[in-house]
């Protein structure tokens, strides 16, 4: 997918929750100052790994736990991983090292560390609200880091599309060529409503549900839902445009 095909949809996004754009762009500025400037690209690497692969999206949804990769292991190549932010935490406790850790560093920062130095490559999302969480833990990761942000690519930051941890590691994987993208652990139509600002969540949750229909829409018969049942479908299919129009008013009511 290219920008131009993301970029107004991001914008939907910012008017909606009012994201300062000035302290977006100084957040990017602080991660690009601190990834390495003599490494190598970082995004070669990660189409190396996903390219014509089954690649598995591991959500945060409440008890979904792990992916069930074993119910993959007749693909060939087997199955990578892609892990949103929180989600390393099971795939780690399972005996699973992601391929990729998606984060904007708000979850468990500390296992997403030990993933990159077990092999994981870490992807980092700088918005207006992480900085001081940017500053304080790019340094601490012993691995190759692909920082991103929500504005045009400018090296080497690149913008591959998504609004959360787990859309974005679905548009990665997409950009990489995975041959499918399998949605595991992903409910975005609700959160505990006892959680600070549950609506505010849930609302962010169901712009990333318009988020993956539009890479549906982009990448026909490459995007689908893993359901905890072992069911493999399509994602979104017949509702992208419903749901865009909802939400440009009063999303999902």
């Amino acid at each position: 997918m290219q920008y131009e095909q993301w970029a107004p949809v991001y914008e939907r996004i910012r008017t909606r929750f009012g994201f300062d754009w000035e302290r977006e762009r100084a957040s990017a500025a602080l991660l690009r100052s601190l990834l390495l400037p003599d490494a190598p690209p970082v995004f070669p690497a990660i189409v190396e790994r996903l390219k014509d692969r089954e690649v598995v999206v591991v959500g945060q949804a409440p008890g979904a736990g792990p992916p069930p990769v074993w119910r993959l292991v007749q693909s060939r190549p087997p199955p990578a991983i892609v892990a949103a932010d929180g989600a390393t935490v099971p795939c780690l406790d399972a005996g699973l090292v992601p391929d990729v850790v998606v984060t904007d560093l708000d979850g468990p920062v500390p296992s997403e560390v030990v993933a990159v130095a077990r092999g994981a490559i870490a992807v980092v999302h700088a918005h207006g609200d992480n900085a001081e969480l940017i500053r304080r833990w790019v340094p601490e990761f012993r691995g190759p880091v692909l920082g991103t942000w929500a504005g045009a690519p400018t090296p080497p930051l690149l913008d591959l599309g998504g609004f959360t941890d787990g859309d974005r590691g679905a548009y990665l994987a997409e950009a990489a060529g995975a041959r499918r993208v399998l949605l595991w652990g992903f409910d975005l139509g609700r959160v505990d409503p006892a959680l600070p600002d549950a609506a505010r969540k849930l609302e962010k949750l169901r712009w990333a549900a318009v988020s993956l229909e539009h890479l549906a829409s982009l990448a026909p018969g490459r995007i689908f839902t893993w359901q905890r049942d072992a069911r493999i479908e399509p994602y979104g299919a017949g509702r992208a445009a419903a749901s865009t129009q909802s939400t440009d008013s009063a999303p999902f009511s």
